[in-house]
């Protein structure tokens, strides 16, 4: 069985409150070895951490920008002062989910700014890659980017351009791709996922959120009372696989590059995915 990495999982969102132990049992058996779960907010900090040692998995601590009306300054030095405490836990590999997004009407883009530019500077003083939330605004990600260079990350569900993708690509990141290429109709996403070099790509589900094509309901389903799909970690290898077919790659193949290209981009990896050592 090939062997996954779901770089970008929610696993303590509350849609998972019912079976979340059973979700993550699920994902091992169909191959996920390892999940990266992302905070949104300082008050998930301790709780993401703890799934993270539960499951065997790892965390990034950070605050994302559709939080950041309900975000205050004290949360920056909570952030701060966690990225110091968690210093030595190896299961800690990023300061994310951080970036801007500039889809969601009403939102206050300089508070998002705000609280992007200053987790940039908390990332670079802990000397840790960052998970980007990339909506309509990679242009205006990549600009803080150049001027407080990171040690590189995720930019997490992307979907710009092929010259943003490169830009990133440039500076280091890893472009994460999930549910959405397994629409016929995602045309760009696929595009970019053949298109770009098979180094510059990591899997995710972002779930409970962005579900496959065969989980996905659409608004009349719902309307005649079906539930909408919850995405989860489990899904991931299926995700994978239609990856392989656009690229006309063995999904072995394309698990092996993509946790490879997990590990570049978020360095700590690589020790909590090392096989353990056999008996002497």
């Amino acid at each position: 069985m090939s062997v996954w990495i779901d770089t970008h999982c929610h696993l303590d969102a509350p849609e998972f409150d019912a079976d979340r132990v059973a979700v993550r049992e699920r994902a091992a058996s169909a191959g996920v070895a390892h999940c990266v779960l992302p905070a949104v907010s300082a008050a998930h900090f301790e709780g993401i951490r703890a799934l993270a040692h539960q499951f065997g998995d790892s965390y990034a601590l950070g605050i994302h920008p559709l939080l950041t009306p309900a975000a205050c300054e004290a949360d920056l030095e909570r952030l701060d002062q966690a990225l110091g405490a968690c210093r030595d836990d190896p299961r800690l590999v990023a300061v994310g989910e951080i970036g801007l997004d500039h889809f969601v009407p009403g939102l206050d883009r300089e508070r998002q700014q705000f609280f992007y530019v200053e987790q940039l500077r908390l990332a670079c003083r802990h000397g840790l890659p960052v998970i980007l939330h990339v909506r309509r605004s990679a242009d205006a990600l990549l600009r803080e980017l150049r001027r407080l260079p990171v040690s590189g990350g995720i930019a997490h569900a992307f979907n710009g351009s092929l010259q943003q993708a490169r830009a990133f690509v440039d500076l280091g990141f890893r472009l994460g791709f999930g549910g959405t290429l397994t629409y016929e109709r995602s045309l760009q996403i696929r595009h970019l996922a053949t298109g770009l070099p098979l180094s510059a790509l990591v899997l995710e589900t972002d779930a409970p959120d962005i579900p496959p094509h065969w989980i996905y309901r659409t608004a009349r389903a719902r309307a005649q009372g079906q539930a909408q799909g919850r995405n989860e970690p489990g899904q991931l290898p299926a995700i994978g696989a239609v990856l392989a077919g656009l690229r006309d790659l063995p999904p072995g193949e394309l698990a092996d590059a993509t946790r490879d290209n997990a590990v570049a981009a978020l360095p700590r990896l690589a020790d909590l995915l090392a096989p353990a050592p056999g008996p002497r």
